[in-house]
């Protein structure tokens, strides 16, 4: 509150100051056409296309580098998720196929816990990927289709 009473106390002479600054600026003599440049000219027009240019290569590079950095470790080559089922609001089991193994993974907040390994297939990884595809067509289908 204190503050605002101050601001319109100050206000007036502020005012004053704008009125002053601009009387100045308007007696000083204006810049005459024949010393701005050009914006059409070819000096003008390769100054925006380089920084164009720089700008998109920036662009690229820091996509490259957020790919490089992060991409890295979660490239997942040879591990596929089969399958996950929630067992709580955070909490859910999942299964995992690292090479010809399967693994059954506890997965909560902050923590991954190993509950099964299996050495041989459990499940057939190409059944589920083709289960999980027809589930969602028809899922997709029912909602489109006449009810």
């Amino acid at each position: 509150m204190r503050s605002l009473l101050a601001l319109l106390m100050l206000l007036p002479s502020l005012v004053q100051a704008a009125e002053e600054s601009l009387v100045q600026v308007a007696k000083e003599p204006a810049v005459s056409r024949a010393e701005l440049p050009d914006p059409l000219s070819w000096s003008s027009m390769l100054q925006l296309g380089l920084g164009l240019l720089l700008v998109v290569g920036l662009i690229l590079l820091l996509g490259w580098l957020v790919k490089r950095v992060n991409g890295a470790t979660a490239s997942g080559q040879g591990m596929r998720v089969l399958a996950a089922l929630p067992l709580g609001q955070r909490e859910r089991a999942v299964l995992v196929q690292v090479g010809q193994e399967q693994l059954l993974l506890g997965v909560a907040p902050g923590r991954v816990s190993l509950l099964k390994h299996f050495d041989t297939p459990v499940v057939d990884s190409e059944a589920v990927r083709g289960a999980v595809f027809a589930d969602r067509l028809q899922q997709v289908l029912g909602r489109g289709g006449p009810e």
